[in-house]
């Protein structure tokens, strides 16, 4: 009796049954249901195996790993046992429409249900082109060729390579700013001002730091340095710890870079799509960039969307020519259907419920009571600063916080207790009074709230109540109420 092996390669190539596809065992998959009900402790048990153990010490510490999140609605979440969450943290800024915003839903379902096509890479998209044009027609002066992709490392590293190749091989060099945050994968990396996420990976070089803000050091970087060819700079510095630029400072750049030749790319990706009180934090200054970039609140929420936008004189400099024309072309999944008919969606509720202006009324109200809370608590908070719904509360350091006879031990230990205090506070604000903050990278003694822009007056209210009733236990109550929070 023949074997099977011997059998199929007697087979004849054609005439008979064509043999079976050996069975391949199917693996131990968790199922959509599985993950939907997943107790919080299974949660925390993958999520040490499988994605990030070192992460999950620090959620810990701020109680993070206590929630699961069942659902989002508008300004909340609500966890497991059905308690809203006031959402002050906003997906770092990602959630300009508020969470599962109705109109999102609705047109992502008919997108759905009419089976619509996602991948449009041999066709064009009537999807891309739209939203390209909303963009266009959004930005001012000539920024108006749109590159679609899906995460703001991808729409900055997008904008980095079109400014490099417009100002041309002799002018290689890119000046960035101290505390700069562009992105993780390698380009943007090399411009991020970060020890930390630059690790040890070999990075581009050719860069120039300076200082943030500091418009003669980039005076003198471009006058003694003939090989400048881009800066790039966060319009805000989001991981800086939420630092702004007078409009004089824009103003001049855009004069020196007209000057020398050098073009600015002006990095939107978290403060931009209404979050400043304009939908792109360079129109206070009444000046316009040569490239931007946009991503996070752009997917409304519901999807990952990103761009980047371009005047066509530096587009067409880069990649004008048949020939050039596919140097950077979007990628895959760059303007794939459903999240380009979401971003679509997503910029037209940002006008039709006036957002934008919601955002500065709100900021410029939320800053008010913030700065009442730090004339309340002057040993505690020592600034209070942003624009429209993008604020940073930066707290002293931990020793100026403590009585007198403490200081001069405790100020020794400063340095490692960065952070200490708004993390404290970031843990008992989520416990305690349901309230979500974020921190910030570099100035670990900041908290960064950026709420989405359907935020209204209550929810102002509601969050400086709750801060207001935390720090009125004073810090030596706080930080024993946090130790409890690790023991209990």
């Amino acid at each position: 009796m023949l074997d099977a092996q011997t059998r199929l390669h007697d087979t004849p190539a054609t005439g008979g049954a064509a043999p079976a596809a050996p069975a391949i065992p199917h693996p131990p998959l968790m199922t959509v249901a599985d993950a939907k009900a997943m107790s919080v402790a299974d949660m925390n048990s993958l999520f040490k195996d499988h994605i990030n153990p070192g992460q999950l010490h620090f959620m810990k510490l701020l109680g993070f790993n206590k929630i699961k999140v069942e659902r989002a609605e508008g300004m909340y979440y609500i966890d497991q046992n059905g308690r809203k969450i006031l959402d002050f943290f906003g997906g770092f800024g990602s959630l300009a429409v508020g969470h599962n915003h109705p109109r999102l839903i609705a047109q992502r379902k008919a997108f759905q249900d009419e089976g619509r096509h996602e991948i449009a890479i041999a066709f064009m998209s009537q999807y891309a082109a739209a939203l390209a044009k909303n963009l266009a027609a959004i930005s001012p002066g000539d920024l108006d060729m749109v590159f679609l992709g899906s995460t703001g490392s991808e729409a900055m590293e997008a904008a980095v390579k079109v400014a490099e190749r417009a100002a041309g091989p002799k002018r290689p060099k890119i000046v960035y700013a101290e505390n700069s945050f562009h992105g993780k994968t390698k380009g943007v990396l090399s411009i991020t001002d970060s020890p930390l996420y630059r690790g040890e990976f070999r990075l581009v070089d050719r860069t120039v730091r300076v200082p943030f803000a500091d418009i003669d050091a980039i005076r003198n970087a471009f006058e003694s340095d003939p090989e400048i060819g881009v800066i790039v700079l966060e319009t805000i510095q989001g991981g800086g710890g939420i630092i702004t630029a007078p409009p004089e400072f824009w103003q001049e750049l855009r004069r020196l870079c007209d000057k020398h030749g050098v073009i600015w790319v002006a990095d939107e990706v978290q403060c931009g799509v209404g979050r400043s009180g304009r939908f792109y934090a360079f129109e206070h200054a009444g000046v316009v960039p040569d490239v931007t970039a946009l991503a996070k609140s752009l997917g409304g929420g519901k999807t990952a969307m990103a761009a980047m936008i371009a005047r066509r004189e530096i587009y067409m400099k880069a990649y004008g020519s048949p020939k050039t024309a596919m140097i950077h072309a979007q990628a895959t999944f760059g303007g794939i259907g459903e999240a380009c008919i979401t971003a679509i969606e997503a910029l037209n509720i940002l006008y039709d419920e006036k957002l934008i202006e919601n955002s500065a009324v709100q900021g410029a109200y939320l800053l008010e009571r913030l700065q009442g809370l730090q004339a309340k608590y002057p040993k505690i908070i020592k600034e209070v600063r942003g624009q429209g719904l993008m604020i940073g509360l930066e707290f002293h350091d931990f020793s100026q916080t403590l009585p007198l006879v403490l200081r001069p031990v405790v100020s020794m230990l400063d340095d490692k207790l960065k952070g200490s205090l708004s993390g404290f506070i970031g843990a008992l604000l989520l416990r305690d009074y349901a309230t979500l903050v974020a921190f910030t990278e570099y100035n670990r003694n900041v908290i960064r709230l950026e709420p989405p822009l359907i935020c209204g007056r209550e929810h102002v209210d509601q969050f400086v109540e709750a801060l207001d009733d935390l720090l009125n236990r004073g810090i030596i109550r706080i930080v024993k109420d946090f130790v409890g929070s690790q023991i209990g």
